[in-house]
Formats: structure tokens, sequence, C-alpha cells
């Protein structure tokens, strides 16, 4: 079996493919980002858990800084030592995942979380 050579991003290519396609992620020191907010410690855990297990399921396997009312996500391709393909496609996932805010996209359908802080959940970037 031989290995697939994966493209290496440029920051110029990183920036740009940022801005079309995942505008609230950036590119730091080698790296594509993203900073989840979130209302507490428990909302904070259930979006580890879920990049967790996004990550997994890609074989692919992220950087994250936890504090308690938010998340970093950090993605290179470390064998490439770059941004590929592969970090864009995870992104693209976590975030699909993370920002799905079942009142807006169910048409009432699905009726989300309550408008109460109490039952706060993640910080939704609209």
């Amino acid at each position: 079996m031989r290995e697939q050579v994966e493209r290496v991003y440029s920051e110029a290519e990183i920036t740009q493919k940022l801005t079309e396609e995942l505008p609230h992620w950036y590119y730091e020191n080698g790296w594509i980002r993203r900073k989840y907010r979130t209302s507490g410690w428990k909302a904070t855990l259930m979006v580890v858990n879920t990049i967790g297990h996004l990550a997994e399921a890609a074989w692919h396997h992220p950087d994250l800084a936890v504090s308690y009312a938010f998340v970093i996500v950090k993605l290179v391709t470390h064998s490439a030592k770059g941004v590929t393909d592969k970090d864009f496609l995870l992104a693209k996932k976590i975030e699909s995942v993370i920002q799905w805010d079942a009142k807006a996209e169910s048409e009432g359908v699905l009726e989300g979380t309550p408008d109460d802080q109490r039952f706060k959940y993640i910080k939704y970037d609209r």
C-alpha cells in the first residue's frame, strides 16, 4: 500500500479558504483554529466530547484548549507538516455539528434549547 502525498496549503491559500469556507476559523502559528464559546463547564464538556467523537471517526486528532466557558480547536496534519484537506474537512464537520441550531434549522419541528439562561448551551455565531 502506497502512502498518499498530502497537499500542504500555503498561508495565503489557507487564509483564502478560511475566509470563503470557514469564516469563524483563523490561521495562527501553522494551525487553523476556532474558539467556541459555551455557557459553562457542562456545555464545554459536551463540545469537547462531540469534537472527540468526530475526530476519532475521522482518525484525525485536533489539539484542544479547554476552559470553563470555551474550547479552542487547533488543526494541522502532523504527518504532512502543515494544513491539508484533512484539516479543512474535519473543521467543516466540527463547525456544522457544533453550530447546528435545531430551533433555527427545523422550522419549529425541533424546539431546541429554551430561551432560558438555565438551559443555554452554545453561544451561536450569528
